[in-house]
C-alpha cells in the first residue's frame, strides 16, 4: 500500500489556511487533513479561525485532525469546539498524530 504527504507551508494567516484547503482538497490521494502548529509565534486563534472559515469555504468532506499549541492556543481550541464542525482536536502530537492514521485506514 502506498502512503502518500503532502506537506504545505503556510505562514500564520486566514486565507493561507484556505489556499492550502484548496490545494489539499483538490488531490485524490489526499484522504485526511492534518494541521498541526507547534510555536510561540504562530497566534493560534487566526489559525483556528482560518480552520474554520476554511472549511465553511471549501464545504470540507475530509477528515480533519488539528493540533494546537502556542500563543493563544486555549482560544483556538474554543473556537474549534465551538464552531460546529467535525474537527478532531489533540493536545498531543501522537495522539493526533494516530487519529490520522486511523481516519486514513
Amino acid at each position: 500500500k502506498q502512503w502518500y504527504q503532502r506537506r504545505v507551508a503556510i505562514t500564520a494567516g486566514e486565507s493561507q489556511v484556505e489556499k492550502a484547503f484548496n490545494l489539499l482538497t483538490k488531490d485524490p490521494a489526499v484522504k485526511a487533513i492534518f494541521v498541526n502548529i507547534f510555536g510561540g509565534i504562530v497566534d493560534c486563534k487566526i489559525i483556528a479561525t482560518g480552520i474554520i472559515n476554511a472549511c465553511n469555504k471549501t464545504g470540507l468532506e475530509l477528515p480533519l485532525v488539528v493540533r494546537l499549541k502556542g500563543a493563544n492556543m486555549e482560544a483556538a481550541r474554543e473556537l474549534l469546539a465551538n464552531s460546529g464542525l467535525d474537527i478532531a482536536a489533540y493536545d498531543e502530537l501522537d495522539e493526533a498524530a494516530g487519529a490520522v492514521v486511523e481516519f486514513v485506514k
